[in-house]
């Protein structure tokens, strides 16, 4: 998916090679699970300039060009409040050729379900918001739970044919209010308590690329 987690911000103890860059595990960047303040930041790509708009709460806005060097010390310098002196601290921005920094080894998308969400609300009873999961594709219309029986088949979503090959296990991050990112919702022991796991939503490879458009059908083929 074009621009989906182009780039990411390894922290001073990172086993990422800068002279070799190639796709590394999650723990080598700053991320919501051990920085949960990090959860409130969100995003506005210019992709014609190349910059990025970055807003939170607490911080307000600061837009740069994560490949210019100068900007990224700047980020660095922006972001710094919201990691604590005693956690991990942001180092510098990376990218890797030919595709995102998922939390996958194989380049990943994922798949998510209006309805198994709606699921977890009711479960705790509050309104949770769907950024907490941070999904790529979100399909109406299925039961809840319904995308499990994709595991293991090929899905037309639009004109992309994408590959469902495994479970979402969730982490702490999905307990961060995406504005705020304060831990306030339980949301792993709302899927341990009421279904047994720790899982939500699919990840799926793409196996054919096309134009995906809102209102578009799934379809297993």
């Amino acid at each position: 998916m074009p621009w989906d987690r182009h780039w990411a911000v390894i922290h001073k103890d990172t086993k990422f090679d800068t002279t070799h860059p190639e796709w590394a595990m999650c723990r080598n960047f700053m991320i919501g699970t051990s920085t949960p303040d990090l959860a409130g930041i969100w995003a506005k790509l210019d992709t014609a300039r190349g910059s990025i708009t970055l807003s939170h709460q607490a911080l307000g806005q600061i837009t740069f060009a994560p490949d210019d060097k100068a900007d990224r010390r700047r980020f660095v310098a922006w972001v710094q409040d919201l990691c604590p002196a005693d956690g991990r601290q942001p180092q510098d921005i990376v990218t890797v050729p030919n595709r995102g920094m998922t939390d996958t080894a194989y380049p990943s998308i994922s798949i998510l379900n209006t309805a198994s969400h709606d699921a977890v609300a009711s479960a705790m009873g509050i309104a949770l918001e769907r950024e907490r999961w941070r999904g790529n594709i979100w399909l109406d219309g299925l039961a809840p739970w319904g995308e499990w029986g994709w595991i293991g088949q090929n899905v037309q979503i639009g004109e992309a044919v994408l590959r469902v090959r495994e479970p979402i296990k969730r982490c702490k991050h999905t307990t961060a209010h995406p504005h705020s990112g304060r831990r306030d919702a339980d949301t792993l022991a709302a899927l341990r308590d009421n279904w047994k796991h720790q899982n939500f939503g699919l990840y799926a490879e793409v196996i054919q690329g096309g134009k995906i458009d809102l209102g578009d059908t799934a379809e297993v083929i």
